[in-house]
């Protein structure tokens, strides 16, 4: 076992073990954050950098993203523009660069090799749903936008 107690990992120190993790079997180990919080890390996500803190550090990159973008402040304190009519988040909606299937709402996970189909309506997922087949989670999808949005798409 690689000797963890004392080392820092980005703003995490490692104080003791903390179990194993059930799903791999790898050590998992409670640790101190620099903002003062308290974790529970798996060893592997410490040592790969995959896990540098808390959350903290996520937080407030995400915060001085969301500064700098001028189409985020001018939504900010008015979560209706979050949402179209029907109550559809428009990140449900809308094909972003980071979509990888070519599908809004259908991503891949390669640990698990299944595919996922998910659509969020009023902040609640009503679809989140994984399938070993592409095309069956594409119509799940489908099946799902047709059910919430009454209609299909103007993209397709």
């Amino acid at each position: 076992m690689v000797p963890m107690v004392g080392k820092k990992f980005g703003r995490l120190l490692v104080l003791q073990r903390a179990g194993s993790n059930p799903a791999n079997g790898n050590a998992k180990w409670l640790c101190q954050c620099d903002c003062g919080n308290r974790v529970t890390v798996d060893g592997y996500a410490l040592r790969s950098g995959q896990t540098r803190s808390c959350g903290c550090l996520k937080r407030e990159i995400s915060q001085l993203s969301s500064k700098k973008n001028p189409a985020f402040q001018k939504n900010v304190g008015n979560a209706k523009n979050l949402t179209d009519e029907n109550g559809v988040s428009y990140t449900s909606r809308d094909l972003t660069k980071r979509n990888k299937s070519g599908v809004i709402g259908v991503s891949y996970d390669k640990n698990s090799d299944s595919w996922y189909a998910h659509l969020m309506v009023d902040y609640k997922y009503v679809l989140a749903k994984s399938f070993k087949n592409f095309n069956d989670a594409v119509a799940a999808r489908k099946a799902a936008e047709k059910r919430y949005y009454g209609q299909k798409r103007k993209a397709e």
